[in-house]
């Protein structure tokens, strides 16, 4: 079987109409992602990038390199996967019945938020992002939030505390997804830029990403911004948008989502080809996602972002990944 045939046989395969969804013991939905094989990473070109990314400078889109070579990854075992990205309103019910107190808060430095008073100075100039400032936390970036909005301003180790919390709870194990886990389940038995194709034009149907609803609070970096509107300046609702082939929501914007990996640029030239878990040690771990401020380009399924694991920020949430037993 070839492996263009092999990829169809699995997209086909996937849960598409009716996904397997399960509901744990706090109310989080997950679906079944079976075991599989696809493609990881890019082999786009600088050319073919900067004729769909026309903003993009040159020299940025050269720093994509980390995502080369693709290569082929098997993930050997099924795992159920958060159905959404982690909501304030599961978050807080996680503080509340555990006790744990975010890192943001126990170590008195807070987070980042949107400032209007910040932006009104030089508003061509400024970005309107404060911080960090304990006035800033999960529970306060600086813009409304409901209950159902992806929580943000987390840090890697508030979401493993989470993890673990749940694992003790259930007796099963929860964590955080691996980069190729993640990007497995973004691509969803597609070979494309964004889950739904590759045509970032269409992308505010599909995703809440930098548009021209944000584009009033962030006049320096208007020219970035998806011509359409998504409906959402900032966070929106979990579950606005349609759910990848999958039937997994957000997977592209609303929330960057940190994964379980240590970073290293060239870590696709040797990892392996079966369930890597990425490099042994390092001091910045991989987002994946992109966010509602974020330009289409880097909102791709094959886009490595990185962050030190203590890194709070309004763009940046959870998603989390529950065990199957073989």
């Amino acid at each position: 079987m070839t492996w263009g045939m092999s990829l169809l046989a699995q997209a086909q395969s996937t849960p598409t109409a009716s996904p397997l969804v399960s509901v744990n013991s706090v109310g989080m939905k997950f679906v079944r992602i079976p075991a599989g094989e696809f493609m990881m990473g890019s082999n786009e070109t600088v050319a073919s990038l900067q004729a769909d990314f026309p903003q993009l400078e040159v020299k940025r889109l050269d720093e994509l390199s980390d995502e080369m070579p693709l290569h082929r990854v098997k993930i050997s075992r099924a795992f159920d996967l958060g159905q959404t990205e982690v909501t304030r309103a599961q978050f807080e019910q996680f503080l509340n019945l555990s006790g744990y107190v975010p890192e943001s808060v126990r170590d008195k430095t807070g987070g980042y938020g949107y400032s209007v008073q910040h932006d009104r100075n030089r508003p061509e100039k400024a970005d309107a992002f404060a911080g960090r400032d304990p006035a800033y936390s999960w529970k306060t970036p600086g813009f409304e939030q409901a209950n159902d909005h992806p929580v943000v301003n987390i840090t890697w180790h508030d979401a493993m505390a989470m993890a673990k919390w749940l694992s003790q709870k259930e007796g099963v194990t929860y964590r955080l997804p691996t980069e190729a886990e993640w990007e497995y389940a973004c691509k969803a038995g597609t070979q494309t830029r964004f889950p739904h194709g590759n045509d970032p034009q269409t992308l505010t149907k599909w995703a809440n990403l930098f548009d021209a609803a944000a584009t009033p609070h962030w006049q320096r970096w208007q020219d970035k911004a998806l011509p359409g509107n998504d409906g959402h300046a900032f966070t929106s609702p979990v579950a606005s948008y349609p759910p990848n082939a999958f039937g997994l929501y957000d997977m592209v914007g609303n929330a960057w989502e940190w994964v379980s990996d240590h970073y290293a640029e060239n870590y696709y030239k040797t990892s392996p080809a079966i369930d890597p878990q990425g490099p042994d040690a390092g001091h910045l771990k991989v987002r994946r996602g992109g966010s509602w401020h974020t330009w289409p380009i880097y909102a791709r399924c094959s886009y490595r972002n990185i962050n030190a694991p203590d890194s709070r920020y309004t763009l940046l949430g959870m998603r989390l990944l529950r065990e199957v037993a073989p």
